[in-house]
C-alpha cells in the first residue's frame, strides 16, 4: 500500500487546508463543503512502520490504531496537517486530544483541535437529538471562525451529493470481489487510499475502476460450490493474511469492517440543516463497537449480512487490545454457532508485520471446514 506522507505532502502544494479525523466516522461532507480536505487517520501501519515518540506517550497495551495515530502526528508527517477532529469512542481513543497536545508541546507545534461528543446512551433511554443537533451547530461556528470561511446549504448539497456517490462506487467494487473479479487486497487498498485524498480524486479513481471492469446486470453472490466467508473487524486483515485466504480458496463475500462496510453503508436523505444530516448519520448508522448506542443491533445487521450474502463462514479479525471488539465476539460466536455458521477468530497485534504459518495453517483447516460443510449443501439451489 502506497504511502499517505506523500498524499499528505501533495495537499499542501496544492495550497489545501486538511483536516486529520479520527475516530472512523467523522462528518466529512461539511468539512467538504467548508473547503477543506478531510483525511481519516486510521490503519496507519503501512505508512508509519514504528511507534517510538508515541511509546513515550501511550501504554504498550494501547492499540495499534491509537498508537500509530499518534505516531503520525507527533512526526513530521502531522505537521501536513491544519487542524484535528474527533469524537468519543473507546477510553483509548478519547482521552488522546490531551495526550497529543502535551506531545505537540514538547515538538513547539500545535494543532485546533475540534470535538464534539455523541452521546453513547441507547437512542430510546434518553433523548440526545436536541443537545447533538445544538452541538453541530457549535462545531461549524468554530470551523468558520477558526478557517475563516463561512458555511453555504449549496455547497454542503454538493458535498453529499459528492460521498453518497462516492460510497455508492465503494459498494460496486464490493460486488466485484465477491464475484472474484477483483481481490479483497486489492479492494481494501483502494478503500484504504481513499481516505488520504480529496474526495474529488477518490470517485475519479473509482469511475476508472468501474469502467475498466464493469459491472453487468447480471452480477449475483458466487454459487454453492464456492467457499464464501465474511470478515469482521475494526480493520480488515493484513495483507498476507488476505493472500492466505485467497489461497485456500476462500471468497470474501462481505464485510463487517468498520473502516469499509459500516462506515459505507449509510448516507443520509438530503435535509435543509446539517445538524438535522447528522442527527440521523449518527442515530442511523450501521452498528459498530465503537457506537456503543448500536450495540443491540449488532446482530441482527451480522445476521443479515450472513444470509444475504449466503456466507458459509465469518472471520473475526481481533486487533489486540481493542475492548469493545473483544466484549462483542464471545457473543457473536455464540449466536452464529447456534446458526450453523463456523466461526474462526485471528488476533493480530502491532507487530504482526511478517508473515506467520500458524495463521496458513489455521486458515487452511477453517477452509475445509467450510468445504465439508458447503458438501452438505447449506445453500443448495
Amino acid at each position: 500500500m502506497k504511502n499517505i506522507n506523500n498524499d499528505m505532502k501533495d495537499n499542501k502544494a496544492k495550497g489545501r487546508k486538511v483536516i486529520g479525523c479520527f475516530p472512523l466516522y467523522p462528518p466529512l461532507e461539511l468539512f467538504h463543503s467548508l473547503g477543506l480536505v478531510p483525511v481519516t487517520l486510521w490503519g496507519l501501519k503501512d505508512s508509519i512502520p514504528t511507534t517510538g515518540k508515541s511509546d513515550r506517550h501511550l501504554q504498550p497495551y494501547a492499540c495499534s490504531v491509537a498508537r500509530h495515530l499518534t505516531e503520525f502526528l507527533l512526526s513530521e508527517n502531522g505537521a501536513a496537517l491544519d487542524g484535528l477532529f474527533m469524537y468519543n469512542a473507546c477510553d483509548t481513543l478519547r482521552n488522546l486530544p490531551e495526550i497529543i497536545n502535551c506531545g505537540l508541546a514538547d515538538t513547539g507545534r500545535s494543532l485546533p483541535i475540534f470535538k464534539i461528543h455523541l452521546p453513547m446512551a441507547p437512542r430510546e433511554q434518553t433523548e440526545s437529538r436536541a443537545y447533538l443537533r445544538a452541538r453541530i451547530k457549535m462545531l461549524i461556528n468554530e470551523l468558520e471562525e477558526a478557517y475563516q470561511v463561512t458555511f453555504s446549504i449549496e455547497k454542503f448539497r454538493q458535498s453529499v451529493s459528492l460521498y453518497r456517490e462516492m460510497r455508492k462506487l465503494c459498494k460496486a467494487l464490493e460486488t466485484l470481489v465477491a464475484n472474484g473479479r477483483m481481490s479483497y487486497n486489492e479492494f481494501s487498498r483502494i478503500i484504504r487510499d481513499g481516505w488520504f485524498v480529496p474526495a474529488e480524486d477518490q470517485l475519479l479513481a473509482l469511475q476508472k475502476i468501474l469502467q475498466d471492469r464493469p459491472l453487468s446486470k447480471r452480477e449475483h453472490v458466487p454459487s454453492a460450490v464456492q467457499s464464501r466467508i465474511v470478515v469482521s473487524g475494526i480493520l480488515p486483515p493484513p495483507l498476507h493474511m488476505i493472500q492466505a485466504f485467497e489461497n485456500a480458496g476462500l471468497t470474501f463475500v462481505g464485510n463487517d469492517i468498520a473502516s469499509q462496510n459500516r462506515a459505507l453503508f449509510y448516507t443520509p436523505a438530503m435535509v435543509d440543516d446539517p445538524a438535522d444530516y447528522y442527527v440521523d448519520f449518527y442515530n442511523h448508522h450501521y452498528p459498530c463497537t465503537t457506537l456503543l448506542y448500536t450495540a443491540d443491533r449488532r446482530v441482527a445487521a451480522i445476521r443479515e449480512l450472513i444470509l444475504s450474502t449466503r456466507a458459509q463462514g465469518v472471520v473475526f479479525i481481533g486487533e489486540k487490545f481493542c475492548e469493545f471488539e473483544y466484549f462483542e465476539i464471545p457473543h457473536l460466536e455464540k449466536i452464529l454457532k447456534d446458526m450453523g455458521v463456523p466461526t474462526l477468530f485471528l488476533e493480530v497485534s502491532i507487530d504482526d508485520n511478517d508473515y506467520s504459518e500458524a495463521y496458513v495453517t489455521r486458515i487452511e483447516t477453517f477452509a475445509e471446514l467450510i468445504g465439508s460443510a458447503n458438501q452438505g449443501g447449506r445453500y443448495a439451489e
